[in-house]
């Protein structure tokens, strides 16, 4: 399971409500790449027939298999304050994280 807190949903639904696009989800998803090895990644996007759906605060969000083995139990926040970070993945998986809170490994 991947939860989203409440201010992260927030933010979701309001990028969400500027798509005009409602068949579009959010996607949580893990690429190769960034520092440490793999990245987290966030988009919008139509689901497909191998994704997992999930809800959380009320939102709905996809995630392909391979990232959810990397992601289960990991809890998603937004930061808008002073030095916020915008959207932050707390995985309890990681083995190690790097500075900039966007990879993993």
């Amino acid at each position: 399971m991947i939860t989203l807190t409440p201010r992260a949903a927030q933010q979701v639904r309001t990028m969400q409500a500027g798509l005009n696009a409602p068949e579009k989800r959010l996607r949580v998803l893990v690429e190769s790449g960034g520092c440490s090895g793999f990245q987290y990644g966030m988009s919008f996007d139509e689901p497909k027939a191998e994704d997992t759906h999930l809800t959380s605060e009320g939102v709905e969000f996809v995630i392909d298999p391979a990232s959810l083995a990397y992601l289960s139990g990991s809890a998603i926040d937004f930061d808008d304050g002073l030095h916020g970070k915008g959207f932050e993945i707390k995985n309890p998986n990681a083995q190690s994280t790097c500075g900039c809170g966007k990879s993993f490994s």
